[in-house]
């Protein structure tokens, strides 16, 4: 069997606008600009699909890639971020103290947010899905740093919020995992590292 990978990258910066629920804040020119390098460093790879969330900065960042791949986007809601809808935008520092608290009880629902339980239920079966695509070749997973780091601690085999973290604090991560097997075959590294295996 021919060994292919998915990659699962989290979109750079975005334009943060408390006026505008989060799921369509789009990327921000940074963003738009650090996720081109990215693209053009996946350039010459055997890609065969790209899949994405629903939210704007993920569809933002699948267009970037699919322009220079030369592939369609698959939308796909189920690899959104864990749903914070039911507090909509919190500024940091509180933000993060919300964040620690969604990793750290991760059966309970913290502010009315989805369970990380639920999210990383979710985020797995999408990324089995997306993996079982008809394609045959490499597949990249536009996602974001939340729902990415529930899925690092299902490969990994760790607790909720035990595994490792995408390191920028803008964004802009990847990992690579083994399509056939599903397992990890590199943790997080940033857009800016090119792409190596």
């Amino acid at each position: 069997m021919t060994q292919t990978s998915l990659i699962f990258v989290t979109h750079p910066e975005v334009v943060i606008d408390p006026q505008v629920p989060v799921p369509e804040w789009p990327l921000s020119t940074i963003g738009r600009e650090r996720m081109d390098v990215f693209a053009k460093a996946l350039e010459g790879r055997p890609f065969s699909a790209i899949y994405a969330s629903a939210e704007q900065k993920a569809k933002d960042g699948a267009a970037i890639l699919a322009s220079r791949l030369n592939l369609p986007v698959v939308i796909d809601p189920d690899l959104g971020e864990n749903d914070r809808s039911a507090t909509g935008y919190i500024a940091p520092p509180e933000f993060w103290e919300v964040v620690a608290e969604f990793f750290g009880r991760p059966h309970e629902s913290i502010r009315g947010w989805e369970r990380a339980i639920d999210a990383q239920e979710r985020i797995v079966k999408a990324v089995r899905r997306a993996a079982a695509d008809e394609t045959s070749g490499d597949i990249v997973i536009v996602s974001h740093g939340g729902v990415g780091s529930l899925l690092t601690d299902h490969l990994q085999h760790v607790e909720i919020g035990r595994g490792s973290r995408p390191s920028h604090p803008g964004g802009g991560c990847y990992l690579v995992i083994d399509r056939n097997s599903l397992t990890l075959r590199q943790d997080w590294r940033t857009i800016e590292d090119g792409f190596q295996i």
